[in-house]
């Protein structure tokens, strides 16, 4: 079993940044990546980033590439999320998951993560 808790969200105004963070623990050496996905109010829930140990292989969601940076400090523990350029859109509650599969090519689908976090909630003020 993993478990993943995350931290950093909060209020900020629009061209803002923010920091999120993502903490596993339990059979961390099980996992092959962690990623970051966010659900707005009345929508579904949508992949944000990915970060593959192996490699160090990043995914970004097209509506965050060039403003949001995944990173890692300590590889199968925790994982980061720069959020640079916040925009009013950006509003939801972000969850952190880690997988136990590999994906060797392409962006791991949602159905591969199997553990997730409680959420931490990010309000970008325009």
């Amino acid at each position: 079993q993993v478990q993943v808790a995350e931290s950093g969200g909060g209020l900020v105004q629009a061209g803002g940044s923010l920091r999120l963070s993502c903490t596993a623990s339990g059979d961390t050496f099980s996992t092959y990546g962690m990623g970051w996905f966010r659900q707005a109010p009345g929508k579904e829930r949508e992949f944000v980033a990915d970060y593959s140990w192996g490699g160090g292989k990043t995914y970004y969601a097209d509506s965050v590439k060039g403003r949001f940076t995944v990173s890692t400090t300590n590889p199968r523990i925790t994982v980061h999320l720069q959020m640079n350029s916040l925009k009013p859109e950006d509003t939801a509650v972000y969850y952190c998951a880690a997988r136990r599969i590999e994906r060797l090519v392409g962006s791991p689908p949602m159905y591969d993560y199997e553990y997730w976090g409680q959420g931490t909630q990010v309000i970008v003020s325009s």
